[in-house]
């Protein structure tokens, strides 16, 4: 089949043109779409000749429109109807709202309206609505302030003007500038004051990033920021006492600054390398802040445990209490003090007696108990065990001996062999020579007698000897 061309006529060209030209002249002047204008509010405003087309309109600081028209209200007065389209952050604003025309900063230059919402639970204003003029405020002028003024403080104020005009024009004398800065050393307050304008840029600089900084990190910071400062104003506003001590402290300590000026010239002279010194610590400390907010969140638990813990430690620091009383700890520690001079006395004493325990140990295990495990070889009376069980046994017999059946105790029965044979003994000191009648002529005496005593030498440590020999060898008869 074959396809039907249509033909656009020159009519419908046109046509199709005229339309375009028309759509595109509108949006080149309305710069809007039509049935979807932005939100409009109107405000009456006793004096609104600060506003002008175009100005800022602000919700606590953050720009959500702009005036559009500024016209003289309806009726005889003064009074000035704004106009102002509002973006949809600003919405909602309430019945109860109120707006304010405000300075703006001495960069920016002009005024701004300023918005209050108004509260929550009000009703909503609608499109096109206008705010009556007993909820908005106009700026105080200049003008305004110096209606006030009667004469004398006009004439005061020219001379004040005049005064500063001369501060600020005139030469210095000879060496009154001497305590400046040399680089503005015999010039005017006005051209020093121009000087200062070199080292703007890098000052608003950082004066724009603290601005930036006071925005917060997250939304309403800043409006959090006001409504603290807010109470703080009216905790101030309730301690007027204390505000007026404050204010003579603070009178005192300017006061002792001033007569230190010499000394904060020089401070605020080498302040600009500290604070180059303070920079590359301050990036580390805010480096530092993340880990710092960790370890607070994770504080946290340990701190609400806090209270707790306290409480429960009460009992215990009760008892304690007790035991560090006079009654007790305290009083053991009273006995204790005059107990330690004794004991110090002892232990001085116990330094000395140890070593010599320690001789009389070594004594004993080296000569005195090696000697009563030996056997006596006495034959052929030799028992074969060690002597000192031998001493043991020997008193056991004399105890058998000496047993007694009447009161006058143990004593030991000796009686005399009933031979023919005499037997004397040498007399021993204080004694009397002793006779006894042997059935056998006697051989000897075992163990023999020595011929003399064994020499004592009293610096001779005891633990050095060797073991005795306890051989029984027989000695001569009587």
């Amino acid at each position: 089949m074959r396809a039907r061309q249509t033909r656009l006529t020159p009519f419908r060209a046109g046509l199709v043109a005229i339309v375009i030209i028309v759509i595109a002249s509108y949006f080149s002047f309305a710069k809007n779409i039509p049935f979807s204008g932005p939100f409009q509010l109107k405000a009456v405003f006793a004096n609104g000749q600060n506003v002008g087309l175009r100005s800022p309109v602000r919700i606590a600081g953050v720009e959500v429109g702009k005036v559009t028209k500024v016209e003289p209200a309806s009726g005889d007065s003064s009074a000035t109807e704004v106009t102002m389209e509002l973006q949809d952050k600003a919405l909602p604003i309430h019945k109860d709202a109120r707006l304010k025309i405000r300075p703006r900063t001495f960069l920016e230059g002009n005024y701004f309206v300023a918005i209050s919402p108004g509260q929550p639970q009000s009703d909503k204003v609608g499109d096109g609505d206008t705010i009556p003029m007993s909820q908005t405020d106009s700026p105080v002028l200049l003008q305004d302030v110096l209606d006030e003024l009667n004469t004398g403080t006009r004439e005061n104020l020219q001379k004040l003007l005049e005064g500063y005009g001369g501060a600020l024009a005139g030469k210095p004398a000879p060496g009154e500038d001497q305590d400046q800065d040399s680089a503005v050393r015999g010039e005017t307050a006005g051209q020093a004051l121009n000087q200062t304008l070199l080292y703007s840029p890098a000052a608003l600089r950082g004066t724009a990033i603290v601005s930036e900084a006071l925005l917060g990190t997250e939304r309403h910071d800043l409006s959090r920021l006001i409504r603290s400062g807010q109470h703080v104003s009216r905790a101030l506003d309730s301690r007027e006492e204390q505000l007026k001590d404050l204010i003579t402290n603070l009178d005192i300590t300017t006061g002792a600054l001033a007569s230190r000026q010499g000394d904060l010239r020089e401070t605020i002279r080498l302040l600009p390398g500290v604070l180059e010194a303070a920079r590359p610590a301050l990036a580390n400390l805010n480096r530092a802040f993340p880990p710092t907010r960790a370890f607070a969140r994770e504080i946290l638990p340990g701190v609400r445990e806090t209270g707790p813990t306290i409480n429960a430690a009460f009992p215990w620091i009760g008892q304690t209490r007790k035991l560090v009383s006079p009654q007790e700890l305290q009083g053991l520690a009273q006995d204790l003090r005059r107990a330690t001079p004794s004991l110090n006395r002892v232990t001085n004493a116990t330094l000395k007696l140890l070593p010599q325990v320690d001789l009389a140990d070594r004594c004993a295990l080296g000569v005195v108990l090696p000697t009563g495990e030996k056997v006596i070889p006495d034959p052929p009376f030799t028992s074969g065990i060690p002597n000192y069980r031998e001493f043991w046994q020997s008193l056991v017999g004399l105890a058998g001996e000496g047993a007694g059946f009447d009161g006058n105790g143990y004593f030991t029965r000796v009686f005399s062999g009933g031979g023919n044979i005499p037997v004397h003994s040498t007399p021993l000191p204080g004694t009397l020579e002793q006779f006894s009648n042997a059935v056998l002529q006697p051989q000897g005496s075992r163990p023999a007698k020595p011929s003399r005593r064994p020499p004592f030498n009293g610096s001779f440590r005891c633990y050095r000897n060797t073991p005795p020999d306890l051989s029984a060898r027989t000695g001569p008869g009587p």
